[in-house]
């Protein structure tokens, strides 16, 4: 009773001993434990968190787990103590069969970031199987004749266990004939061998009954029993010997079927059926042997009818005998060692470790993606792996320990180029010839706002009729971002800047979605002509970008004024206009001039005039382009001395716009002494006369310096732009509109209709500025050169204090003009 209590006692002690009382060291960054087996689920490994330098809040922040490559999950870790304990029940046996050593290998991953450590689980065996043999009843037949010490190779007892848990020894039940000996052949296997300690007597006992036990080391001892059978058999004293009790021989593991492995020969002294030997495998060869090799039974000759294979099998032991055709049966034993040479035959595996992670575009290089680990179930040369990425790849791999490896960054990344990334691994081991193997592993980019929305153009030209209505669209501008989601929104706005010393935005709004810009108001050409919107695209990256473009509007002319008369000077103010004229007046005379202007330009401000009513209207005209009103005839005596014209101007617009003037003429008698009078003062000029001559001189010149100006800076640039592109094409935009860079002069020729002009423009762009129009008409002989401001107001009354000084009043008549020049030529000047 005390004997089997102690045996239990003994057994949970030893392993509650080992549970309590765990070794483990760190070499070379890995963490080793070593734990009895069989030990209960949730018994305690080790804290791995502290052997690992680890918090107990790191286990869930960077989320600690634990795989095993053994396949099964043989072990967890508790998140709560950090301790590494048992999952399921540990069988040493069952997971490293025979080998000395059985070490479990785990790998512990953390995040964030990517850590592998390596953890070693030394499984250490408790002697929790007792020997057994193949079989319980052994049957051995042994001739009587047989000498003494002569050995009868028994059928060895099997344990599972290991180191001095396995079989030790053997015994044998008392008898007078038979020994027992324990064999030791290569490996460490264990052989009884049956000796004959007595010479054998049929008619004494014709058989044998013993009781073989085999012991292992363990404490307490294990045991197993077989009955051994001996039956004792007459005459045929010889039994076949082998030339060598041992054959050793290599092979390599792919050797095809049917080579010869070894020959064996054995020879008996017996004559006839007694000496006549037969091959065969041992009684007891196990079936992996049986289906593997096949034996001559006539030559002895061991030949390959299976296929080898190094990685499950590394070497045979073959129990050969050679048995006599005698009566009893005779016969020997050898013993046949094969080592199977390893082939380069499997090729090399990649095991991803950790999932890839999405990778931002901007990461530093050297970021780790993902841990990979490579392996070789060939030895020596044939199992070492060399893992290789694509040339110019990204990507590099970088060596932990013992073929583990992590997948970095080694270049830039770029989103908009490459979304996502397929990275072919391939893994080489360095037998001959070479194996590989190639694993995909997808890498996905993550944008960062790293591209500015980008406008479809970097500056847009509007076209837009004045007098529009408020709140119309002018344009819509649009931009695009090669990012990615939010990076990718983009938002639109108006910068603030000044056109006409008022923020452009009292002008324009813009729509932020969209891009559409709209008018806040309508727009007056003869108040604004250009402008510029600076519009800003943004998005809403963090930090965000944005891009700039430029919207030039241009404002297109209406015909939305009529045209002004500014002389008479009295008509121009709304009153009737009194002019005199000579009796003796002839055909031809010029009796006055009407003048008007019009605020709007181009085709709109082309001005015609026209009789419209008259007292007598067989007696005066009006020239159609220059307003001048002479007479048709010479003047009658019943003509009446008061006549009365109804002028009409008109532009050329679209709907016409028209104004109406009316002179009032009266004729005299007698106006020889005022002509002589008007002739001596025509022959003696005065001042002022001179000095309107003089700004006449000056306003010419300068034009035509100007004009000449411009046209050398238009040669330059087409000079210029023929030597770039090979063409001095130049469109009807850019000579109808010329821009200087540094005065923003504008120069627009027009040369369609009647009456041909051009328009000078200077000035900053977003300013208003003076005006220079000169208009030749083939139709008169005379010329005017205006000089105006266009974006004003028509101020009448500064113009007439101007024509005052120099046009003709009530009292005055037009014949001493025509005495004293021959082209006459009218200044109409306005600076403001």
């Amino acid at each position: 009773m005390t004997k089997t209590i102690g045996y239990r006692d003994w057994r949970w002690q030893a392993l509650w001993w080992h549970h309590f009382f765990l070794l483990w060291s760190t070499i070379n960054g890995q963490t080793r434990y070593s734990i009895p087996e069989e030990l209960k689920q949730g018994s305690v490994v080790g804290n791995l968190a502290k052997d690992l330098g680890l918090g107990l809040t790191e286990i869930f922040d960077r989320k600690l787990r634990v795989a095993s490559e053994a396949g099964k999950q043989y072990f967890s870790v508790d998140a709560g103590k950090g301790e590494l304990v048992v999952n399921d029940r540990i069988d040493r046996e069952a997971l490293c069969g025979q080998s000395a050593s059985c070490v479990l290998p785990l790998q512990v991953v953390i995040e964030d970031p990517l850590q592998l450590f390596r953890v070693e689980v030394e499984i250490q065996d408790i002697n929790d199987n007792a020997p057994r043999f193949p079989s319980n009843d052994i049957t051995l037949e042994v001739a009587e004749s047989m000498s003494l010490g002569v050995r009868f190779p028994l059928e060895s007892a099997l344990d599972p266990d290991v180191g001095s848990n396995s079989l030790k020894s053997y015994t044998l039940s008392k008898d007078e004939c038979f020994n027992i000996r324990v064999k030791e052949v290569a490996g460490g296997r264990k052989i009884p061998e049956l000796i004959l300690a007595k010479t054998l007597d049929r008619e004494k006992k014709a058989v044998h009954k013993l009781m073989l036990t085999a012991l292992d080391g363990g404490n307490p001892v294990r045991s197993g029993t077989a009955q051994l059978s001996i039956r004792v058999l007459d005459i045929n004293d010889n039994a076949p010997a082998f030339e060598k009790p041992l054959y050793k021989v290599s092979v390599s593991e792919n050797a095809p079927e049917g080579a010869l492995i070894v020959q064996t020969r054995a020879t008996d002294m017996d004559d006839g059926p007694n000496g006549e030997v037969e091959y065969s495998f041992g009684a007891h060869t196990p079936a992996t042997v049986l289906s593997v090799f096949s034996i001559d039974h006539i030559t002895g000759a061991i030949s390959l009818k299976g296929k080898l294979d190094f990685e499950a099998i590394a070497n045979y032991e073959l129990d050969i005998s050679a048995k006599d055709k005698g009566s009893p049966r005779t016969e020997g034993h050898c013993t046949v060692h094969v080592d199977v040479l390893d082939v380069n035959d499997n090729a090399p595996e990649i095991i991803l470790t950790s999932q890839p992670k999405p990778v931002r575009e901007d990461s530093p290089s050297g970021t780790v993606v993902a841990l990979i680990s490579a392996r070789d179930l060939d030895s020596d040369v044939n199992g070492k792996v060399t893992l290789q990425l694509p040339k110019n790849s990204p990507f590099a791999l970088k060596p932990s320990f013992s073929n583990n490896y992590a997948l970095v960054t080694a270049g830039a990344l770029d989103r908009e180029n490459i979304s996502e990334y397929n990275i072919e691994i391939t893994a080489t081991d360095s037998g001959s010839p070479p194996l590989s193997s190639k694993k995909m592993i997808p890498v996905s980019i993550t944008d960062v706002n790293d591209n500015p929305p980008i406008f479809s153009q970097p500056s847009y030209n509007v076209y837009l009729k004045e007098n529009g209505v408020a709140g119309s669209i002018l344009y819509s501008v649009s931009a695009s971002d090669l990012d990615f989601g939010e990076n990718a929104k983009i938002s639109y706005s108006i910068l603030d800047s000044k056109v006409q010393d008022v923020s452009v935005s009292s002008y324009v709004y813009i729509n932020s979605d969209n891009g559409s810009i709209y008018s806040m108001h309508s727009f007056d050409y003869e108040k604004l002509k250009v402008f510029q919107i600076q519009v800003q695209a943004k998005d809403q990256g963090s930090p965000s970008l944005s891009s700039n473009a430029t919207v030039h509007v241009f404002i297109l002319d209406q015909n939305d004024n009529a045209p002004s008369v500014i002389y008479p000077s009295s008509a121009a103010l709304g009153s009737l206009s009194h002019q005199r004229m000579p009796r003796s007046a002839k055909a031809g005379h010029l009796v006055t001039k009407v003048t008007a202007v019009d605020a709007d330009s181009g085709h709109n401000a082309w001005i015609s005039y026209k009789l419209a009513e008259a007292t007598d209207a067989s007696l005066f005209t009006v020239n159609l382009y220059t307003g001048e009103v002479r007479t048709k005839r010479a003047v009658s005596e019943q003509d009446d001395s008061s006549q009365r014209l109804l002028i009409e101007v008109k532009d050329d617009g679209e709907p016409v716009q028209s104004a109406t003037v009316t002179v009032s003429i009266l004729m005299e008698d007698g106006l020889h002494e005022p002509i002589l009078d008007l002739r001596q003062k025509a022959s003696e000029p005065s001042k002022k006369n001179g000095r309107i001559t003089l700004y006449l001189i000056l306003s010419l010149a300068s034009v035509s310096v100007l004009s000449v100006l411009t046209f050398l800076i238009l040669a330059v640039k087409c000079i210029r732009s023929s030597r770039s592109s090979g063409s001095c094409c130049m469109k009807r935009s850019d000579c109808d509109d010329y821009k200087n860079p540094n005065r923003n002069l504008q120069i627009q020729l027009n040369t369609d209709g009647p009456i041909k002009y051009v328009e000078v423009l200077g000035g900053d762009m977003l300013s208003q500025s003076q005006s220079f129009r000169s208009c030749m008409s083939p139709m008169s002989e005379y010329s005017d050169f205006t000089l105006i401001k266009p974006s004003s107001t028509t101020d009448f009354k500064e113009v007439i204090s101007v024509l005052d000084a120099s046009l003709p009043d009530s009292t005055w008549t037009f014949e001493s003009q025509q005495v004293s020049t021959k082209v006459p030529l009218s200044l109409i000047m306005k600076i403001k």
